[in-house]
Order: structure tokens, then C-alpha cells, then sequence
């Protein structure tokens, strides 16, 4: 019973609702294509929310990833109701730790790990050596996570509830969506977040299950209001009973999903510490070339 729950957490993780990984056109020739419909989104995003000279507002990428996704004014106001009530701390911080960030025109993380939703506690346990946010060859973010390396029991043990987890998840969600749509503008592309769950370490049985409802939880909530955000969902060095139970399980879902979802043994399997595959780490180009097979390929 513990397996299947598992598997299927893995499964959801992260899992969204884009068709197809990359949309080809420019993001000049979108942005004209969709223009009406971005006026409108502003429209109703101000009449909402007030000024939209700021993020995530002031940037076109955010409304069109809305028009590529196919949804309409009716999910973006869903979207705004939670930014402009339960998720407005959550996004206020966001912002704020972005614009530090990038403040002297290179990418500085500290603002960001100090600025996430309880901080204080959270960052003991989830360090980048365990969760770390780096880019591909192509300029799509890659969110990489190694739970079986974080002390779950240790972790939700020190938070009075599952919530307290959860809006630090979508917090990160924020973050990577802040630098995702800066990017896009910046590129002329339209670029996505593509997951990396590292599962050598994972545990079939034991740890704290509060944990994986706090993944999943988040990942419930962040899917309809990040359309056209999310890439493919990697699940990497998959234990070999896990694996077995990922091909029986994988039948069971949607065929956009499965679309979605690479399994494989390589990516990150000799990688000992995460922060070797951000920028100027020695085990990076490796881990580039790898990924390039994965989702480009």
C-alpha cells in the first residue's frame, strides 16, 4: 500500500497542464497575435487589483501564458482572488526577493532563501544542496529536488502545520515564474520550468508523510495558476522496485500526462552535490548534455 501511495505522489508532482513542451514562435510575433486578449486580461487584471505598473503585472508574458494555455478571463480572475487574498503574502514576498536578486544585474540568491515564507525554519532542512533551481542549455529553468535527501520526520516536526510547507512550495513557484516570464522578454521566447525529481535516496517506507501531501498539496494549487509554465516532469535514478511500480501505475493516467513524464537512470546519478551543476560547477556540462537528450532531443 505505502509503494502505491508513493508512486503515485511522484506522479503528480509537479504535473500540469501544457500539451506540448515549447511553444516555437517568438514571443514578439505571440504577443501581436494575442494582443486583444492581453488588453483585456489588463483590463480586468486592473479593475482587480489596482495598478499593474508592477510584477507580475507590468510583464505581457503573464497574461500570455493564459492565451497559450487556452484559459480565459473567468481562470485569471480565479488567479487574482488568490494573489489578492490567501496568496498575497506569498507573492509580495516573491517580488520583493526577485527584485533583490537581480538588483546588480546578476542573479544573487540570498534575497530569495531569506525572503521564502518561513524561512527560519524551512531552509535547515531544504538547503540547495537538496533543492536547487538552475537553467538548460536552452534557457528553461530547471527546478531540481532530491526529497530523499531531506529529513522529512526532522523537517515537519518543526512546523505547526502542513500549510506552512506549502507556501514555501508556492512561493518557489512565484519565484521561478517572476524569472521565467523576466527571461521570456529578455530571450524572445516563451520559456517553461522543467522538473528534476532525484529519487536515489527516496524511501518506500517511513518518513514523514505530511511531507508528500505538503508536495502535493502545493502542486494542486500552483498548476491552474501557473498555465503554460510548466516543462516536462523528469523522475530521475528511480529505486528498482519504484521503478517496476511507475510502469504499472503510468497506463493509468491521462495520455497528455504521460506525454509528460521521462524515466531515467542517468541525469544526476553521479552527481554528489547539487550545486555542481549550476553555473561554473564542475559537473554541469555533463549534466547539460544529458538533460539536452531528455527534453530536447
Amino acid at each position: 500500500m505505502v509503494p502505491s501511495i508513493l508512486v503515485t505522489s511522484l506522479l503528480l508532482l509537479h504535473v500540469g497542464n501544457v500539451n506540448a513542451f515549447g511553444v516555437k514562435e517568438r514571443v514578439s510575433t505571440l504577443l501581436q497575435k494575442h494582443v486583444s486578449d492581453i488588453a483585456r486580461m489588463k483590463e480586468e487584471t486592473q479593475a482587480m487589483v489596482g495598478s499593474i505598473d508592477s510584477a507580475p503585472y507590468n510583464n505581457d508574458l503573464f497574461y500570455l501564458r493564459y492565451c497559450l494555455a487556452e484559459k480565459g478571463i473567468d481562470d485569471l480572475k480565479e488567479t487574482l482572488t488568490w494573489r489578492q487574498g490567501k496568496g498575497r503574502e506569498i507573492c509580495e514576498a516573491a517580488v520583493t526577493a526577485f527584485e533583490k536578486a537581480t538588483a546588480d544585474g546578476k542573479w544573487d540568491n540570498t534575497p530569495v532563501r531569506d525572503g521564502a515564507p518561513n524561512a527560519n525554519l524551512i531552509n535547515k532542512y531544504i538547503t540547495p544542496s537538496t533543492c536547487l533551481t538552475t537553467s538548460s542549455s536552452e534557457g528553461d529553468l530547471v527546478y531540481c529536488i532530491r526529497a530523499g535527501l531531506i529529513d522529512d520526520t526532522a523537517l515537519m516536526g518543526s512546523l505547526s502545520s502542513v500549510d506552512q510547507l506549502v507556501d514555501f512550495f508556492l512561493y518557489c513557484k512565484e519565484v521561478n515564474s517572476l524569472v521565467a516570464n523576466d527571461r521570456s522578454l529578455e530571450m524572445n521566447k516563451v520559456l517553461y520550468v522543467v522538473t528534476a525529481n532525484d529519487l536515489k535516496a527516496v524511501q518506500l517506507i517511513g518518513g514523514d508523510s505530511s511531507f508528500r501531501d505538503a508536495l502535493s498539496a502545493a502542486s494542486k494549487q500552483a498548476n491552474p495558476m501557473y498555465p503554460e509554465l510548466n516543462g516536462p516532469t523528469l523522475l530521475l535514478n528511480l529505486p528498482r522496485l519504484v521503478s517496476a511500480l511507475v510502469k504499472l501505475f503510468t497506463p493509468l493516467f491521462p495520455a497528455e500526462v504521460q506525454a509528460r513524464l521521462k524515466f531515467e537512470r542517468g541525469p544526476l546519478s553521479k552527481v554528489d552535490e547539487l550545486l555542481d551543476i549550476s553555473h561554473g560547477g564542475k559537473d554541469r556540462n555533463e549534466f547539460l548534455k544529458e538533460l539536452d537528450r531528455l527534453c530536447y532531443e
